[in-house]
């Protein structure tokens, strides 16, 4: 038996006692997991906004560990240090042939599949720790976890890295590089990014990196706003400014040539129509806030380029669609291929090019989950990312 946390209902997590994972398929490994973290994306099972969790269910989909048992068809090796991906994923569909990872046909299992595909049109891939939309995976907030797929997904960590420089690249890290990449950066563009969660952050450094002449955070978050300056951002706190005039201002009156919404569905701000948005959701009749989304529609200047990793699970009102078609903007959206870009984040970690640790704020014993749920979401100005010890 082993400890993990479990969903209880909204806003009810508690760390129990449950069954140890065991091998299932060949290409399984069992992981002893030596650091977790609590996403923003977790946020939205803790306030009952994606559909399909049910109680009992083991949370958690950034997570390293110890490969402590290997299928016959695993490639991983008992006793090496693995990063496992959030994305579950076959290798070789036609998907994960062109590296879509986050779009594999084969992980999600097929008696999970209504659900996504009425929603959605098609099912997704597996996700760890998430819904049984994305199969009902077991997470990583947990001592032990089943990796399916074992020979496609982890990455093998050198010993002189540590968790924490390593830990991110299960998720944020590689969430936000995507996100700049699907903005098509360019030499001398400006670039707005709304969001200073973890994947924001990450998402301006990133860009940084790929080459932008200007970046811009927003946010209503003293601190994470700071964090955001340190990185080499300007910074705008929509609770005191106006933030379309001041991205004309700040764009020379074109408009910002790329924007990111790393906010997701559950966007803060006392706009009218994020009000209305808030009340449907708590009642059950919208899931999605979409107000970053609305804005940055507009905020970004005709034939710009809009990125969306903000995570979204539903329907979304007053979506500016005659904005999007008629300034002739590009949509790139989607869960992360986390595995494309593994290899080529953990050489710049290596390297000191990217640092992932500044984020963290707070690390806590497995056993003390719940308590950093509640403040990740109640203090998130200072609680910026959150590490569990199992």
């Amino acid at each position: 038996m082993m400890r993990a946390l479990t969903f209880h209902g909204t806003q009810d997590v508690r760390v129990d006692t449950v069954d140890d994972p065991e091998i299932i398929n060949p290409r399984d490994a069992i992981i002893r997991v030596t650091s977790t973290a609590i996403c923003g994306s977790d946020l939205h099972l803790y306030d009952g906004v994606i559909p399909g969790v049910m109680p009992g269910d083991i949370l958690g989909h950034e997570f390293m560990g110890e490969v402590v048992e290997t299928g016959p068809l695993s490639t991983l090796v008992r006793g090496q240090r693995v990063v496992v991906p959030f994305t579950i994923s076959c290798g070789r569909c036609f998907h994960c042939n062109r590296e879509e990872f986050s779009a594999c046909d084969n992980s999600n299992p097929a008696e999970k599949q209504d659900l996504a595909e009425k929603a959605y049109g098609h099912a997704t891939s597996g996700i760890f720790g998430y819904s049984h939309m994305t199969g009902g995976y077991s997470g990583g907030q947990a001592e032990f976890v089943r990796v399916p797929f074992s020979d496609v997904g982890p990455i093998v960590v050198p010993e002189h890295l540590d968790d924490e420089q390593v830990l991110f690249l299960s998720d944020i890290l590689p969430t936000g590089w995507m996100a700049a990449e699907n903005a098509q950066i360019e030499p001398d563009d400006t670039v707005a990014i709304w969001g200073c969660g973890p994947v924001g952050l990450f998402a301006v450094q990133s860009a940084l990196a790929m080459g932008a002449a200007k970046v811009i955070a927003i946010d209503h978050y003293p601190h994470r706003l700071e964090l955001a300056r340190g990185l080499g951002a300007d910074i705008i706190n929509f609770r005191e400014t106006n933030v379309l005039e001041a991205l004309m201002d700040m764009s020379g009156g074109l408009g910002v040539d790329a924007v990111i919404d790393a906010v997701g569905m559950e966007a803060h701000g006392f706009a009218i129509d994020n009000i209305f948005d808030i009340t449907k959701q708590k009642i059950g009749i919208g899931a999605d806030r979409a107000a970053a989304l609305r804005q940055a529609l507009l905020a970004v200047r005709k034939g710009g380029r809009v990125s969306v990793p903000g995570v979204y699970g539903g329907l979304a009102d007053k979506f500016p669609l005659g904005a999007l078609m008629e300034k002739g903007l590009q949509l790139r959206t989607g869960q992360t291929h986390v595995q494309r870009y593994m290899k080529d984040l953990l050489a710049r970690i290596e390297d000191g090019t990217l640092d992932t640790t500044f984020l963290i704020s707070h690390r806590l014993p497995l056993e003390e989950a719940a308590t950093g749920y509640r403040n990740f979401k109640e203090q998130q100005d200072t609680w910026t990312k959150v590490v569990l010890k199992p």
